[in-house]
């Protein structure tokens, strides 16, 4: 079967607008993490979010779309990011043969912030009785493919925090079994009133800047982004001159089956996830120079993430560390977001820093990074782990 490739990327997050914001603010240590602006809920000036600081309005206009109105936020993110994956590794070779060219994208939350701000609406009248069709989560899907022109596939995956990493895993499938000749994966998710009551509802949000991997986490903040790569056998590339970002080497997903919203307290899921990625791949723990965390913050995750770690590269432990400091929790976007600052880690020849991280977790024998620092990282593992127990990891290896 195809090696498969990544030759585009395309980002929007608290953090940045695009590839190269993203990269100077992990650079920097600019995190988005802030007051709630624009979000309506009775949890501002209480609960801190990574929310991206435009209206709907002037991300429509950043997409270039007419008829603003029919778009959630969602879909717009959407737009924003796949917009500046398609150009980065279709559109500028010049290729306008797009017959092959999957979208494969993820969502949790889908249309729901238009909905939720209309529903007591409905109950009473027609008015906006025309967003109650954008709310499943195919819709900001089928904008983007409408917006970019592709009439191949057209999938959505939504499988809660995993969703992104496993649109990536479907789309190497399709172009490794000769379903498509390129992919365009990854996800978005918009902030929204029933995320950030659930997870409050849970107890695991951080009313404070959250400090993920450190013995005194409180919980997680979320974050709202989109971001998408594009996926292609190593043949098609090479044959179109395409620079290739990394090598996509390794990939799995597992189910602990344990809980509802929790881990194994063994991190047995997490476990199978990289422990399959690393199978496949071809490659042993010691050959993996960093290791990109799904790292929320919450008791459960870091702990049982922290074990399976312990379990599969100990005593020798790579770096490791969590972007969410940066961006906050993507939800069905974390993944690909994660992926993205793992390729950039891989082409910078960086490690990014663990944000506020301050006191080991007592229960696992390593710290995460704290500085940024140059390093020689060949090949590294990035983690999402789901709600469910539903657990994907990928593989990125320098080409």
């Amino acid at each position: 079967m195809s090696r498969v490739v990544v030759t585009g990327m395309g980002i929007i997050t608290a953090i940045g607008n695009n590839v190269a914001e993203n990269l100077e603010s992990l650079k920097n240590r600019k995190h988005g993490v802030g007051p709630i602006l624009y979000l309506e809920t009775s949890h501002k000036g209480e609960i801190p979010a990574a929310e991206i600081k435009f209206s709907n309005a002037e991300l429509a206009s950043m997409s270039g779309i007419d008829k603003s109105e029919l778009y959630t936020r969602t879909a717009l993110l959407g737009l924003i990011a796949a917009q500046e994956a398609f150009d980065s590794g279709i559109g500028k070779y010049g290729i306008s043969d797009t017959k092959r060219t999957a979208l494969i994208s993820s969502t949790t939350v889908g249309g729901m912030d238009k909905t939720e701000k209309y529903y007591r609406d409905y109950l009473n009248n027609d008015k906006y009785s025309h967003f109650v069709h954008t709310h499943n989560c195919s819709d900001s899907s089928m904008k983007i493919c409408d917006h970019l022109g592709l009439r191949h596939k057209n999938i959505t995956i939504s499988t809660a925090c995993s969703s992104s990493l496993n649109a990536i895993s479907f789309g190497a499938r399709l172009i490794k079994h000769g379903l498509a000749d390129r992919v365009i994966a990854g996800g978005t998710d918009a902030l929204t009133k029933f995320t950030l009551n659930g997870f409050n509802t849970l107890m695991i949000l951080d009313k404070e800047h959250c400090r993920p991997m450190d013995a005194s986490r409180t919980g997680l903040n979320l974050g709202e982004g989109a971001a998408y790569i594009v996926l292609e056998a190593e043949e098609e590339a090479r044959n179109h001159g395409k620079d290739i970002l990394c090598e996509l080497k390794g990939y799995a997903n597992a189910n602990d089956a344990y809980h509802q919203t929790a881990s194994s307290p063994d991190g047995y899921g997490p476990y199978l996830s990289m422990k399959g990625a690393l199978d496949m791949s071809g490659l042993e723990p010691s050959q993996i120079s960093y290791i990109n965390a799904h790292g929320t913050g919450t008791d459960n995750n870091d702990l049982t993430e922290g074990l399976a770690i312990d379990r599969i590269f100990g005593p020798d432990i790579p770096p490791v560390s969590s972007t969410k400091p940066y961006t906050g929790h993507t939800l069905a976007a974390a993944g690909v977001v994660d992926t993205i600052f793992s390729i950039l880690a891989i082409r910078e020849q960086l490690l990014f820093p663990n944000l506020n991280f301050r006191q080991r977790i007592e229960e696992i024998s390593f710290e995460p990074i704290k500085e940024l620092k140059p390093a020689k990282i060949d090949h590294v593992i990035t983690n999402s782990f789901g709600f469910g127990g539903n657990d994907s990891s990928l593989v990125l290896s320098k080409y």
